[in-house]
């Protein structure tokens, strides 16, 4: 694994987001809809991730864009879920990545934050994605952004 921590993103004028696979949609989270949506996240991801869910599907509207196909979530992205101005978490079952939904779902959920009113995005701790947000978005790291310099350095268990 190389460089992890958070990036950064200029979000006022984003690329256009590919077509979605047939039969999928994007949706704006309903909270009718928060007990399937947590419990796709902790089944696919993390009790972590679903914790962070947790508190964007609590806002009205929520701060949660779902991918779904055959009434079923096969995607998620939040923001605003672990400080203000972060996108994230996100994530998209083994069988739609590569299919343009992870991009979807990031391109839709940062104009959500556009919107807002915000003009950048913080993505908190980038590992594994660093790739994906620089060829997509153009994201970068933040001086100083490492776990342990960052709002993560405030969870119960050190990073």
């Amino acid at each position: 694994m190389g460089r992890s921590g958070d990036m950064i993103v200029n979000i006022m004028r984003l690329p256009d987001g590919p077509a979605l696979p047939e039969g999928v949609e994007l949706k704006r989270a309903m909270a009718l809809d928060r007990r399937r949506i947590l419990q796709f996240i902790r089944e696919n991801f993390s009790d972590g991730w679903a914790n962070e869910a947790e508190t964007a599907l609590a806002g009205c509207p929520s701060r949660c864009i779902i991918a779904v196909k055959d009434e079923q979530v096969v995607g998620f992205a939040c923001w605003d879920a672990t400080a203000k101005g972060f996108f994230g978490p996100i994530g998209v079952t083994e069988d739609c990545r590569g299919t343009g939904v992870g991009t979807a779902l990031l391109l839709r959920t940062l104009e959500h934050m556009r919107c807002d009113g915000y003009a950048y995005a913080v993505i908190g701790w980038v590992d594994d994605a660093v790739r994906f947000y620089e060829k997509t978005i153009g994201a970068v790291f933040i001086p100083g952004g490492e776990p342990q310099n960052s709002v993560y350095s405030q969870m119960i268990c050190k990073v």
